[in-house]
């Protein structure tokens, strides 16, 4: 499968037919809309998967997907890809005032081709978490690395391993007893994609194999679950690591967020893998 092909199951996979379980997943001609069940503030915003649009549709889809999430109260992401039209989709959004985020590259790895240090087995001490009581570790290396409260991801983190644990692999990696690498894994059956989220570690502990350990630990962890491809939201730190290991730049996406109230700084979707 060439890059093309396997970007088009992408889109088909994980934007166009991927649902949630805490999620309501609205479906148009040309948007897919998921709303949150319940909102909660700071804990899991709605946001749009995929648009295919054109010059005569692109505005009236804007207003309403502003109007439906208005109405609900609730932010939301329009995660635009390179790929996606009209061109100029992310420009017309951040006119029209979301916020744009950093460039991120969508990678993925066939993992029939993963490279044999991504199948040894991992000697750094990684651990994946069995009880959400756990996740102190892993949301004390996400408020060191990243200078923030992350009270929206201990929510999406908890209720996903209690309600939903088959989805979701949280991993975190010590030095001497202390946490210093966290990232999770995602896979849901119906698709032939895993997907790797929120990779960080400390700084005093970067480039010493920590990242790739864990990086490991998730690898092996999507072959057993019978994922056939693994993909990222690679951050500018995390693209090449990624890259030297065997992942396929797919396109590149850029997060555009609506604000429904004043940003009280803890809402996070998933978040990236940095590679920090």
């Amino acid at each position: 499968m060439d890059r093309l092909e396997l970007l088009a199951l992408y889109d088909l996979k994980e934007r166009l037919t991927v649902e949630y379980p805490d999620m309501r997943r609205e479906a148009g001609d040309r948007v897919v809309r998921h709303a949150p069940l319940a909102p909660k503030r700071g804990f899991r915003d709605g946001f749009i998967s995929y648009s295919r649009l054109d010059e005569a549709t692109v505005e009236s889809a804007i207003d309403q997907q502003v109007q439906a999430f208005a109405a609900l109260g609730a932010d939301f992401e329009w995660k635009v890809y390179d790929h996606d039209t009209p061109a100029d989709l992310r420009q017309r959004l951040t006119a029209r005032g979301f916020e744009s985020d950093e460039p991120e590259a969508i990678m993925a790895l066939p993992l029939a081709l993963a490279q044999p240090v991504l199948l040894a087995p991992v000697t750094r001490d990684v651990r994946r978490l069995e009880d959400a009581d756990q996740l102190d570790d892993v949301l004390g290396v996400q408020r060191e690395v990243w200078q923030q409260e992350h009270s929206g991801l201990a929510g999406y983190l908890r209720d996903t391993m209690i309600q939903h644990p088959e989805l979701l692999s949280v991993y975190v990696a010590y030095d001497q007893g202390r946490p210093v690498a966290s990232g999770w894994l995602r896979h849901d059956t119906a698709s032939p994609f895993a997907s790797l989220w929120g990779g960080s570690t400390l700084e005093a502990r970067r480039g010493r194999g920590f990242y790739t350990a864990l990086l490991a630990a998730r690898v092996q962890e999507a072959l057993r679950r019978g994922a056939a491809y693994l993909t990222i939201d690679a951050s500018p730190m995390s693209a090449p690591i990624v890259q030297r290991l065997g992942f396929i730049h797919l396109t590149t996406a850029w997060a555009c967020n609506w604000r429904a109230a004043p940003d009280n700084g803890t809402a996070i979707l998933e978040g990236p893998d940095h590679g920090r």
